[in-house]
């Protein structure tokens, strides 16, 4: 579902009826897609599998389809999903009180599209967790499959809302304690700027990589605004650029780099591309500006792949 579908919600006070219509235009858009092949449904059964237990088989259906299925219960899951959200000071670029659909920041996108996923995760019956972090970890909750454990993590997403943060960030320390928390293999989402005073490169890739021991999968969402920060869309006249993290300041004519920027960020992206794939993570360059079907398309691509 594309921005302007959804513009009608002013505010985020109600986190779960916006998810929900996003990912109900996502499915509609869906069967009309290529991708029409994929579990869009989200029926209450799945296929019996031979030699289990005939306890549970619905022979209500089976008498109208001919085929057996399995019942699924609330308790029952099919994957483990660990949602890692930046919540550093960068994350709240550009300046954005989050207030409508169409103006968000990155966080407010980070915290729409979690939503979205966890919507989308409870219709498959699969488990979801999630973790927050700065400089440290602010909250972490391990993957389960209830609908009260769904309330509290969009309860800590509306938090993220209320609350500007002022921190750096500390990647490479916190992904290194989040995979010590993560036991059971899991499918892990990161939304992240990548964004740090103290670049590190190989810092960072070590950190991503032991995300993925004990056979998780990582897909690194890379999220940033393609016009301010991509295109450096700036207008011509002269501006104070402050880094939100380190303090730095610098006084420029944007047009004067524009050129140069570009050229840098356009290697930095591909860099980072290739890092992933020498590591085997999924790299998935998101602009907070081109809606969210991008995210669901990825879950379920990645859940396919991981089952």
């Amino acid at each position: 579902m594309q921005l302007s579908e959804i513009n009608n919600y002013s505010t985020f006070q109600n986190l779960e009826l916006l998810a929900r219509q996003v990912v109900e235009g996502f499915i509609t858009g869906m069967h009309k897609s290529p991708f029409h092949g994929f579990s869009v449904e989200f029926a209450e059964h799945r296929l019996y599998n031979k030699g289990e237990s005939t306890r549970h088989i619905d022979w209500k259906l089976y008498a109208k389809t001919d085929k057996l299925f399995v019942k699924r219960y609330e308790e029952e899951t099919n994957l483990r999903c660990q949602i890692i959200i930046d919540n550093s000071a960068s994350m709240h670029f550009p300046e954005s009180n989050n207030s409508k659909i169409s103006e968000l920041n990155k966080i407010g996108f980070s915290v729409m599209a979690t939503a979205s996923l966890l919507e989308i995760l409870k219709r498959q019956r699969d488990a979801f967790g999630l973790s927050l972090y700065t400089d440290k970890i602010d909250y972490f909750a391990p993957a389960k499959g209830s609908e009260r454990h769904r309330r509290m993590l969009l309860e800590q997403l509306q938090d993220l809302l209320q609350n500007e943060s002022i921190k750096a960030t500390d990647t490479y320390k916190v992904l290194h304690e989040i995979a010590e928390k993560i036991h059971r293999r899991s499918l892990i989402f990161l939304f992240t700027d990548m964004l740090q005073a103290d670049k590190n490169d190989e810092a960072l890739f070590e950190a991503l990589r032991h995300l993925k021991y004990n056979k998780h999968e990582v897909v690194l969402f890379h999220t940033f605004d393609g016009r301010l920060e991509y295109n450096f869309d700036f207008d011509q006249r002269p501006k104070k650029f402050v880094d939100v993290e380190s303090g730095e300041k610098i006084n420029l004519y944007a047009d004067s780099i524009k050129e140069n920027y570009k050229k840098a960020v356009n290697r930095y992206f591909k860099e980072l591309r290739m890092k992933c794939m020498q590591y085997k993570i999924d790299y998935v360059p998101i602009d907070i500006n081109s809606g969210f079907d991008q995210i669901l398309t990825a879950y379920l691509i990645r859940r396919q792949r991981f089952l």
